[in-house]
């Protein structure tokens, strides 16, 4: 599936800096399956428009039946991600903060859990400006020592967006990279200055890691700015995700070998994957990294699905001693760190992970960071080709002169 979308404080005792970039990510082990997106919505980036209708939904599981207070607070952010300069009471509604009251606890599961979830906006809390927001989460009034953050944006709709990906780039000739090219038509919508006032950031598959920022116009007129032929928009085509299905415990889904009981718990053991980088492009099905907790026959997924350990392997007697190898995917909010990085055993000859995962179904590659390097590369494994279906984000901010935070002005998908 390929899919394009276009998105054109009171002292807080956080113990953070205005500095800081914000991204969706948990702090505590106890915390499993923290996910952001759309009430009732699967699949979507957990985008809004202001004032419309959809909710953002956050939810987590905490990984015991104990009692917890988690509440959270709400603050708003530039186009980069650091804390905007405005105060609570020009971008909230209500309360700046809110108890999460909604939980149940886990039913007939090996690993029990307690399920909580809360709605943005909401009765306490509304929004009244665009642009990018963070909600942390925190337990017992420690509003200093967050359990997990969840980023999400607020669009107001101005400008509408043609866009197109191609595979033939300055660089190369339908090889392993995509170029990106997009327009946005202002329709009336002043901008005084767009090179200075109209911030983008670009992003595929929602990853952080080569996300790009600081685009200016290749072309400018009085209604449309024009983002064409630059190379800063030529990515590495990648390749499509490997997904599995853990949705059942009597028989093996897609992707998964076998699963064992081993009290007290299951293991899900995936099939091996395969060095791919010297073939040629296969096309398969994927959600583009995303991932659905499901299981077979519940009535509620979100408290009947059980947890397991999934055993990732993928062998090969050439290990990488020029950087180190991930496993990339939502399921890890995109990053990467001791949770998704593969260990490598020198006796058996493969690379091998175990990450417990909530039952359902999921996406995920091989992604390669070299040493002193921040950018992955799904190259040296899975390889990187120009036919990939990718989804690409385009968030497309506006501060205009004067004012003291970054608007997000427009939204539109191409699939």
């Amino acid at each position: 599936m390929r899919k394009l979308i276009i998105v054109v404080s009171v002292f807080f005792c956080f113990a953070i800096s205005a500095q800081q970039v914000y991204r969706t990510r948990v702090f505590e082990p106890s915390i499993q399956t923290f996910q952001t997106g759309i009430l009732d919505k699967k699949f979507i980036l957990p985008i809004i428009e202001l004032g419309g209708s959809d909710k953002v939904q956050i939810s987590f599981d905490e990984m015991s039946h104990g009692a917890h207070s988690y509440a959270y607070k709400v603050l708003h952010c530039n186009a980069d991600w650091t804390l905007s300069d405005i105060n609570s009471n020009e971008y909230l509604s209500g309360y700046t903060t809110g108890n999460i009251t909604d939980y149940v606890t886990s039913l007939n599961t090996t690993y029990i859990y307690t399920h909580y979830t809360f709605n943005l906006p909401n009765d306490d809390m509304s929004f009244k400006l665009s642009g990018n927001y963070v909600a942390f989460i925190y337990e017992d009034n420690q509003a200093d020592k967050p359990i997990a953050q969840a980023c999400f944006s607020i669009v107001e709709p101005r400008v509408s967006v043609t866009a197109t990906v191609r595979g033939n780039t300055d660089t190369e000739l339908s090889g392993k990279v995509q170029q990106l090219d997009f327009e946005v038509g202002l329709n009336g919508y002043a901008v005084r200055d767009p090179s200075t006032e109209i911030k983008v950031v670009v992003r595929q598959n929602n990853r952080i890691d080569n996300e790009v920022i600081n685009l200016k116009p290749t072309y400018m007129s009085s209604n449309k700015l024009s983002y064409i032929n630059n190379k800063s928009l030529i990515f590495d085509g990648g390749a499509e995700y490997h997904r599995f299905d853990i949705s059942s415990v009597y028989a093996a889904g897609e992707g998964v070998a076998n699963i064992k009981y081993s009290q007290p718990n299951y293991d899900a053991y995936l099939y091996d994957n395969k060095i791919l980088a010297s073939k040629s492009y296969i096309q398969e099905m994927d959600v583009n990294g995303k991932y659905v907790i499901h299981l077979q026959g519940a009535t509620d997924d979100n408290t009947e699905a059980d947890y397991m350990l999934v055993h990732f392997n993928l062998p090969t007697t050439d290990p990488f001693f020029d950087g180190q190898l991930y496993l990339g995917g939502e399921f890890n909010h995109n990053l990467m760190n001791n949770v998704n990085r593969m260990k490598y055993d020198a006796t058996s000859g493969s690379y091998y992970q175990t990450i417990l995962l909530k039952q359902g179904g999921y996406n995920y590659q091989y992604w390669f960071v070299p040493k002193g390097e921040q950018q992955a590369t799904t190259q040296r494994v899975d390889g990187s080709y120009w036919q990939t279906h990718n989804e690409y984000t385009v968030y497309v901010y506006h501060r205009p002169w004067g004012e003291r935070y970054d608007k997000l002005v427009g939204v539109k998908e191409i699939e």
